[in-house]
């Protein structure tokens, strides 16, 4: 494999440099993304291209694909070096270099979070997408976090849109009062089903990605994916212009994001302490 033919790794996002054609003038990037590609992301990959010196359509062309929520056709992994990808975090070595932050690996401080939001919910809940090849790794963080909370814990599976209805129907019937949804492409593209359900049942719902907030949902935490997006493309202009992707340590991240939608933590009858307010790095009203 030639030096500009390289992937850089972003969660469910991957990039890279393509070998150009003869009759091309200027590098082709590859993007292949798990979720459908509108999504603020992208947005902030450009930003980072375009402070490399890259500008879509003037120096470099990218060519956009997703497998929206079609996991057998990408499996993508949480943890670059348990999947063989690179050598190490800070030595990549080989082709592959990029961003990571482990998203499926916070489980446990969310369940926290919403706990201590709804500290009175008794019964808490996980929604996954079984296609998902972290769900279990969330799964078994999010056990011990209920397990530490002495609380009863409830997991209900979705893959397709009717199934999301279902789920929140049992969620419902097992008393459910606190709810995580997993870090998954499939299940962030259907945020608004998911807000709208998690508002009509009344349960306090939490996430890793703050477009679930945006969408309806109580809160979320979880490492801030633009600034990891942007540093992704960052990377793939250093690499276009002569850099090793295996000397390019693997990004872990920095910035993580505590966001409150307050409008619906009032819909639901919730009140929230001024201290953890206080700790939101946004809070929606």
């Amino acid at each position: 494999m030639r030096r500009r033919e390289f992937i850089t790794l972003l969660g469910g996002t991957l990039a890279w440099p393509l070998a150009a054609r003869a009759q091309q003038t200027m590098p082709v990037v590859g993007v292949l993304q798990a979720a459908p590609l509108i999504n603020p992301y992208l947005a902030a990959f450009h930003q980072g291209l375009a402070e490399a010196g890259f500008v879509e359509g003037r120096n470099v062309t990218i060519d956009r694909r997703s497998v929206d929520g079609q996991y057998e056709r990408l499996e993508l992994g949480s943890d670059p070096v348990r999947d063989g990808l690179v050598a190490s975090l800070a030595r990549p070595g080989g082709n592959i270099t990029g961003v990571t932050f482990f998203a499926n690996l916070l489980a446990s401080k969310r369940i926290e979070v919403l706990h201590d939001i709804v500290p009175s919910a008794s019964v808490v809940g996980l929604l996954l997408n079984p296609k998902n090849a972290n769900a279990e790794l969330e799964l078994s963080d999010a056990q011990a976090a209920a397990r530490a909370l002495d609380v009863r814990f409830v997991v209900v599976r979705a893959a397709e849109d009717a199934e999301i209805d279902t789920a929140f129907a049992e969620l419902a019937r097992q008393g459910v009062a606190a709810l995580l949804v997993a870090g998954d492409a499939y299940l962030s593209s259907r945020r608004g089903q998911i807000a709208a359900l998690a508002l009509r049942h009344g349960i306090a719902t939490g996430s890793g990605t703050r477009e679930l907030a945006d969408a309806g949902a109580l809160v979320s935490y979880g490492a801030d994916r633009r600034e990891a997006s942007r540093q992704c493309g960052l990377y793939v202009g250093r690499v276009l212009k002569g850099e090793k992707p295996g000397d390019l340590p693997v990004i872990q991240p920095t910035k993580f994001e505590l966001v409150i939608n307050l409008t619906t933590a009032k819909a639901l009858g919730l009140t929230i302490s001024r201290e953890l307010l206080f700790r939101a790095d946004e809070v929606i009203e």
